[in-house]
């Protein structure tokens, strides 16, 4: 039996011609080109869902059970917090900089009617009337306004007063607790 020499190419498969978006010269609106790309890529959306669908049908999987995969809480326990710092005086401006961010930040007073307090106020209430632990971690507070500010700055009243709100006395000292932790107070 002879093989034929010429042979018909297979027929390329027929696929439709891909919708192109508008192009801003045709007349439509900004709000009209939108839409219609909007709509051209829920289509190309909607064809490549149907496209993986139908390449990953075979592929046997099993459903994976959440309770399995997740061990931890689904709630955060709270813990209380305790300072990383191991001296008097840096746990001492921990403890103040935590009660400063959880009463809140006043100016003019030690503390005011709501229970808001200035720097001086919390390194007082958190001292607990131990006036040699309050007066080391005032002027560790002090040094290390000194050094983000300058010398300019005379005390820590002043320092504390001069700002319109609490974040960055706050944040002062959280840093005066890491100088006083570093130094070994």
């Amino acid at each position: 039996m002879a093989v034929p020499q010429h042979t018909e190419p297979a027929a390329p498969a027929v696929q439709p011609s891909p919708a192109t978006a508008p192009a801003p010269g045709d007349g439509l609106s900004l709000e009209a080109r939108f839409a219609a790309v909007e709509a051209l890529m829920s289509v190309r959306l909607d064809e490549a869902a149907v496209a993986h669908e139908v390449r990953t049908a075979h592929i046997d999987t099993t459903p994976v059970d959440l309770a399995d995969v997740i061990t931890v809480p689904l709630t955060p326990t709270l813990q209380p917090s305790t300072p990383a710092t191991g001296t008097p005086v840096a746990a001492l401006l921990e403890r103040a900089r935590a009660r400063m961010e959880s009463d809140g930040w006043c100016t003019g007073a030690l503390s005011d009617e709501s229970g808001a307090v200035c720097l001086l106020g919390a390194i007082r209430k958190e001292a607990g009337g131990d006036r040699g632990l309050e007066a080391d971690a005032a002027s560790v507070v002090l040094d290390a306004i000194r050094r983000r500010f300058g010398d300019h700055v005379d005390s820590v009243p002043e320092f504390n007063d001069s700002w319109g709100s609490g974040h960055t006395p706050t944040r002062m000292l959280g840093e005066a607790a890491s100088v006083a932790d570093a130094q070994g107070l």
